[in-house]
């Protein structure tokens, strides 16, 4: 039986789900371990630095990739090279030789094969969802990592206690197994060639600064991806936090999973608000807005303390992501040539992560070496009222002086006209198409 590419998509965003459950469950479990047995939150905040140095490196080249080859072999070898990472890990684990080094090495493969995967994925959506589809099929997308987030959380936790570490990890190569077996068998169109394709092709170093070039000709894209950096700097690093400053507060694993649960229920609240509703038009006044309000619990998050306050921020903090996502991928899905697109949204990714690592290897030793050292010392009564004095007030000052930072930032982001108008004054590339064949020379009749 034929399957319709609508069909397609919704196929391949079930697998990823599947797929993602199982590396959440690995992670969770890795994460716990990690932070009891060294009380610092140096560590995970080395294993995101490592996760996202890939990307910040060589992105462009893996658009590239995405661009020039059939993206449904790219996402293929993605999902076996993440894959290979787990058994290694799951061979440290079953051998009793796991360490901290071998972790940062197996996150660093893993990204780099995650990081073909992600521009091939992304515009392969655009060749599979129609334009009128494309908002609602964004959100779903934006629904995966959230609903692995509240199932890979109880699952590993009833898991963990019956079949262990090696068991979880196990699981997490079958459901690797899965998304390549049907990714192997979908059929992904590829784009047709553009004019604006045709001009850009050369040798790959060239070719790997075009996102970059296709930035720099349109001003509020790069802007608005160094606005985005910003926020990943504040938000990305605060998150690293996550782990250790839950389990820090509460001392029980229990809530630290139900707190993940909590966090992750809100996006997916969110994305099926966003497939319903279908955000705004112009879609900026979705994106902004949702920008503000996030950064706003996130200071809020950084003064709670119950974990009652702490899962009602966290609800809320994600609640507008899957909406800003969803409805920036959609613009950039009408505005960016298809062929395109590969290299453009990697360069869009490595613009917009290019500060977290330095916010991944600063806020672990902030956190441990100075904030919480700095918990009722001299001047601590300034900021008491806010944090308090108990452990977990100077991570708690971290995410306040990020989140508060957020909201300023994004209210002066949003003031500027340029960037309200934003989706008006990029022309589609539907739009530049046409344009392209009207201005041709009518071409001659076939002779009989």
């Amino acid at each position: 039986m034929r399957i319709s590419p609508l069909q397609t998509f919704y196929i391949l965003i079930a697998t990823q789900v599947l797929s993602l459950i199982g590396s959440r469950m690995t992670s969770l479990a890795i994460g716990i371990r990690v932070f009891t047995d060294t009380n610092q939150a140096t560590p995970l905040a080395l294993t995101a630095f490592f996760s996202t140095l890939p990307s910040l490196l060589s992105a462009s080249v893996a658009g590239v990739f995405a661009d020039r080859w059939n993206r449904r072999y790219v996402i293929l070898i993605a999902d076996i090279g993440q894959a290979a990472g787990t058994a290694v890990l799951l061979v440290s684990f079953a051998t009793g030789t796991f360490e901290l080094w071998l972790l940062y090495v197996v996150t660093f493969i893993q990204a780099f094969f995650a990081m073909f995967q992600s521009p091939a994925f992304d515009a392969s959506i655009t060749m599979l969802v129609p334009d009128a589809h494309r908002d609602r099929a964004n959100a779903l997308q934006q629904l995966t990592g959230p609903t692995s987030g509240i199932v890979a959380p109880v699952l590993a936790g009833l898991l963990f206690t019956v079949v262990g570490a090696t068991g979880v990890m196990l699981i997490d190569l079958a459901t690797f197994g899965v998304a390549a077996l049907v990714v192997l068998l979908v059929h992904i169109p590829q784009p047709q060639a553009t004019e604006e394709g045709r001009a850009m092709r050369g040798a790959l170093w060239r070719e790997a600064l075009v996102g970059f070039r296709y930035l720099r000709s349109r001003p509020i894209l790069l802007s608005m991806a160094l606005y985005v950096s910003l926020v990943n700097f504040l938000i990305g690093g605060t998150f690293a936090l996550n782990t250790p400053y839950i389990l820090t507060i509460t001392r029980s694993e229990a809530t630290l999973g139900t707190l993940l649960g909590v966090m992750s229920s809100g996006a997916i609240v969110g994305g099926v608000i966003m497939s319903a509703w279908g955000g705004t038009r112009p879609r900026i006044h979705t994106i902004m807005p949702g920008i503000g309000l996030s950064g706003a619990c996130l200071a809020l998050y950084g003064v709670s303390r119950s974990p009652l306050a702490m899962g009602a921020v966290l609800f809320t903090l994600m609640l507008p992501l899957p909406m800003v996502n969803a409805s920036f991928m959609s613009i950039m899905q009408a505005k960016i040539p298809p062929d395109l697109q590969g290299r453009v949204f990697a360069a869009l990714s490595q613009v917009s992560i290019g500060l977290m690592p330095v916010a991944f290897a600063l806020v672990g030793p902030l956190a441990d070496r100075v904030f919480e050292p700095a918990v009722g010392g001299p001047g601590w009564d300034l900021v008491a009222p806010l944090v308090g004095r108990a452990p977990g007030a100077g991570m708690g000052l971290i995410m306040l002086t990020a989140g508060s930072a957020i909201t300023l930032l994004t209210a002066f982001v949003y003031s500027r006209r340029s960037t309200r108008r934003m989706e008006a004054d990029l022309p589609d590339y539907a739009a530049l198409a046409r344009d392209d064949l009207d201005a041709r020379p009518p071409q001659p009749a076939a002779a009989d």
